[in-house]
């Protein structure tokens, strides 16, 4: 089967790239910058260029395809909106798939996107999925919550360094999910009728707060987390105000959503009927504790072989202005 994958350089899509490889498919990925990209070249997969914000670009691209696999999202970096490419891109894609007369679609949405029709991220990923419904494809929607790999920076990293770790309003319990199992549910939807025309969250096995995941942290670093709570209502308080201008109506929505995160209504769903149809085993999945132990545990190896922690102590005795005479 030959298969484009579109989003494939990011966190999600290199993954779902990787698995397709691995389980023998011909993978097309769609790329903005063929140089960035080089990677998914070195493990095999054929290059594209093309944007789904430029339409034209979309039907060389599909020639030969037998299935498509979205996983683009804008980043925070991103120049263009979030309705630029979450919807006007996606509409483009859709079209060009039912155009090319592909039936196969496989859609990466949000868990709860329809329960949250004020956040323009939420009600985009909603109107995508309805949109994608009444396109009369062979659709699958796949509506995960959370990545573990967004956890290293969030926490890990700023707890080994001794930074601030920044938590947003209320403790929302979120099933992350690790994205390398994420992409085993998207190549496994390909192989898998019964998943046609149906929509499934892709979570982990226990939602987590972020005091409970600062306490693994912790744990594992073996030191502790320097913590700051931003209100809620600074929260909205900063999105009202960047919502009226032109440049900072993307950073706007994001906080939306950021806001989201930080309400305390948790984002977690069953799994136990959605492994049964896609023949996959739960077992096989990555838990949380298993993730950040094997992170924290190849991390403090390699800093321990380059003397960090020498290094460490040294910067904190040069802060002293004068050591304790040990005599008092």
């Amino acid at each position: 089967m030959n298969v484009l994958i579109v989003g494939a350089t990011g966190t999600l899509g290199r993954q779902v790239a990787r698995c397709a490889l691995d389980k023998g498919y011909r993978v097309r990925c769609l790329v903005r910058n063929q140089t960035k990209a080089s990677f998914l070249k070195e493990w095999g997969a054929e290059l594209v260029k093309g944007n789904i914000c430029d339409a034209k670009t979309l039907p060389p691209a599909l020639e030969g395809i037998d299935a498509v696999i979205d996983a683009a999202s804008t980043r925070a970096t991103d120049s263009s909106s979030i309705k630029k490419v979450d919807w006007e891109g996606k509409v483009n894609l859709i079209k060009a798939v039912k155009e090319a007369r592909i039936e196969r679609f496989i859609f990466f949405s949000i868990l709860n996107a329809e329960k949250y029709p004020n956040v323009p991220l939420m009600d985009i990923k909603r109107c995508t999925e309805l949109f994608l419904a009444e396109s009369g494809l062979k659709y699958t929607i796949l509506r995960p919550c959370g990545f573990m790999q967004g956890l290293i920076s969030q926490y890990a990293i700023p707890i080994l360094d001794n930074q601030a770790v920044w938590i947003a309003g209320e403790s929302t319990p979120i099933a992350y999910m690790n994205t390398q199992d994420i992409a085993k549910f998207a190549i496994q939807a390909l192989e898998v009728p019964e998943t046609e025309k149906r929509s499934f969250p892709v979570v982990g096995s226990k939602a987590w707060t972020s005091e409970e995941i600062i306490a693994l942290c912790e744990q594992l670093a073996g030191q502790e987390a320097k913590i700051f709570r931003v209100p809620l209502g600074l929260l909205r308080f900063i999105r009202q105000s960047t919502r009226f201008f032109q440049w900072t109506q993307n950073v706007s929505d994001r906080l939306a959503f950021a806001e989201v995160l930080a309400s305390g209504k948790g984002f977690d769903a069953p799994m136990d009927e959605v492994y049964e149809v896609f023949g996959l085993d739960p077992k096989q999945s990555t838990t949380l504790e298993s993730y950040l132990q094997e992170y924290f545990s190849r991390i403090l190896t390699k800093l321990k072989e380059i003397g960090y922690d020498k290094e460490k102590k040294k910067k904190k005795e040069k802060k002293t202005p004068f050591k304790k005479n040990p005599q008092f």
